[in-house]
């Protein structure tokens, strides 16, 4: 018997509400990670997050396994899931590979780009800077990545495109608290802007070089800002463990 419009075939029921609700339970919890609502090295409890949710402990396992494969969390034996902590080397390394991925991606996307390209990185990088004037932190590093990415599309090279997009996720959520703590908007849109009239020009020469030298400033800042962040905090106390008063 055919299914009618209002009886869509069983089988495809249930698989896509499971689908639908890890997908968002996934979205939910990058999101907090990215934001620092769940910060480096915190143990992420799935019956807790799956209470806060409103939702069972299967789509949240789930979501954290694909969050451990965009390497923002990671599992241990006898602690569950927790969010994944960048050493400074570890971090100086993800820009350096940023750095030498995106200009290369950039001088071979140039000569391949049509105006329509030049269009639409032009107003993804409008609704960038108009997010970071008012202050829109949860929308920066998807128009960060859009329009990096669109810039680079033209290319054809989607599998290296695919390991990049992972690596600005791993760099996002350390960008999002520099700028919202440092006030860096006004050196990110001036780079980007530079970086898009060379493109225009199909300066396969400067472009590429402005996007290397965007990419490790970027890092370079960063690490500073860590290093001084970090060192500001005081150690962690362990559960139970008395304070010595001074």
């Amino acid at each position: 018997m055919r299914a009618t419009a209002t009886e869509p075939p069983m089988g495809n029921i249930v698989p896509l509400r499971r689908q639908t609700l890890t997908g968002m339970t996934l979205e939910a919890l990058r999101e907090r990670i990215l934001r620092g609502v769940f910060p480096e090295g915190e143990p992420l409890r799935q019956d807790a997050i799956a209470e806060e949710l409103g939702v069972s402990r299967i789509p949240v396992r789930e979501a954290l396994r694909q969050l451990e494969a965009e390497g923002l969390v990671i599992f241990h034996p006898h602690r569950g899931a927790v969010v994944t902590t960048l050493s400074l080397d570890e971090i100086r390394e993800l820009f350096e590979l940023r750095a030498d991925i995106e200009s290369d991606l950039l001088g071979r996307s140039i000569p391949l780009m049509q105006p329509a390209d030049h269009r639409s990185a032009t107003e993804i990088l409008d609704a960038y800077e108009t997010a970071l004037h008012t202050g829109k932190v949860a929308a920066w590093g998807e128009l960060n990545w859009r329009f990096h990415s669109a810039l680079y599309a033209p290319s054809n090279r989607q599998f290296t495109l695919g390991i990049l997009g992972k690596l600005h996720q791993q760099s996002d959520r350390y960008l999002r608290m520099q700028l919202s703590l440092t006030h860096g908007e006004s050196r990110a849109r001036s780079e980007h802007r530079a970086i898009l009239a060379a493109v225009r020009k199909r300066d396969i020469v400067k472009a590429p070089a402005l996007m290397r030298a965007h990419i490790l400033e970027a890092g370079r800042s960063l690490v500073s800002f860590l290093e001084a962040h970090r060192g500001a905090q005081p150690p962690r106390v362990r559960a139970g463990a008395k304070v010595a008063s001074s």
